[in-house]
């Protein structure tokens, strides 16, 4: 593909004269050839010397257009502005916003989990939604260094985290926002036998009760009063980890979050790492494709309308 001409530089046009054939003369009657004419030096361009000039003017805008590509990719990512600011000096492995930084830069260091970091284009939409609603409720199972950021943009909302992991605990110092241990008891490995459970035992179907009082072996019970007790905005699923066979899985998670977006106005519940086969089947079966309104990367996103008097969480669909 020919290089564009980028609109800062000038165009470089050879300006080539011909001169005109005259019939030919005897060599008695041709007068003799002098380089100058009536004052004016004129160049005759053959084909032959047409090419280089030509090659070496095409080449000398492809290498500028190529510097200025480079100059424009060097400045810092939408991601790095978004992030709290930091000072080179004071930044250090405690702070959050410097972890915030080193994953996005750097890439996860050796204590984070792969599926648990987030890309650019997966944090903007989420930061977006956020942002869209708040000042909201927002509940996030799963803490990592970047998803502190999200309490500044719910400012003014309640920004509450549930994480398995006390070694990711931590105080925070945004204002309503709370960090709460939870406890898993269902392994990524029995995943496929609690979901043939859900589908035939009653008491996780969609009205079966409270989830505080469940006998569902996917409802979290032991979660703290005000997860039960709020209207949730936003729902976020990216823990536990559910990255090996027995690991903390996440049915539980998602299927907690369907109940809770169920119980409310209308919720977006986004859940992470969608590539795995257990995020996806659970998302299809307690969230609905349907509902499915937008995604990036690993990240889905659902509409959940509340206060629906379906005994199902998922409409039947005619084959």
């Amino acid at each position: 593909m020919p290089p564009e001409v980028s609109p800062n530089h000038p165009i470089v046009t050879l300006s080539i004269q011909f001169l005109p054939q005259e019939p030919p003369r005897s060599v008695a009657s041709q007068p003799p050839r002098h380089k100058y004419h009536q004052g004016t030096k004129t160049m005759v361009i053959t084909k032959k010397k047409l090419i280089p000039i030509l090659f070496f003017a095409v080449s000398g805008i492809s290498i500028l257009r190529i510097l200025k590509i480079s100059a424009v990719t060097s400045f810092s990512s939408p991601l790095a502005a978004a992030l709290p600011p930091t000072h080179p000096r004071k930044c250090s492995s405690r702070t959050p916003a410097c972890k915030n930084i080193q994953s996005v830069t750097h890439g996860p260091s050796k204590n984070q989990h792969i599926g648990a970091t987030l890309t650019e284009k997966e944090y903007r939409l989420l930061s977006n939604l956020v942002s869209l609603r708040a000042p909201c409720n927002l509940l996030i199972f799963g803490l990592e260094p970047l998803y502190l950021n999200l309490s500044r943009v719910n400012a003014g909302g309640k920004t509450i985290f549930l994480e398995d992991n006390p070694e990711k605990i931590t105080r925070t110092n945004y204002n309503d926002t709370r960090i709460y241990r939870v406890e898993y008891r269902t392994v990524a490995g029995d995943a496929y036998n609690l979901l043939k459970r859900a589908r035939e035992d009653p008491a996780c179907g969609l009205h079966s009760g409270s989830l505080k009082n469940s006998s569902c072996p996917l409802a979290l019970a032991k979660l703290p009063r005000e997860v039960y007790r709020r209207k949730w905005d936003v729902v976020v699923v990216d823990g536990p980890r559910g990255d090996a066979h027995d690991a903390p899985g996440r049915m539980a998670a998602i299927y907690t979050a369907s109940v809770i977006a169920r119980s409310g106005n209308m919720t977006n519940v986004v859940v992470h790492d969608v590539d795995r086969m257990i995020e996806k089947w659970f998302s299809w079966e307690f969230l609905c494709d349907e509902n499915l309104v937008s995604s990036k990367g690993k990240l889905w996103n659902f509409r959940i309308a509340g206060k629906s008097n379906s005994t199902a969480f998922c409409p039947a669909k005619t084959i």
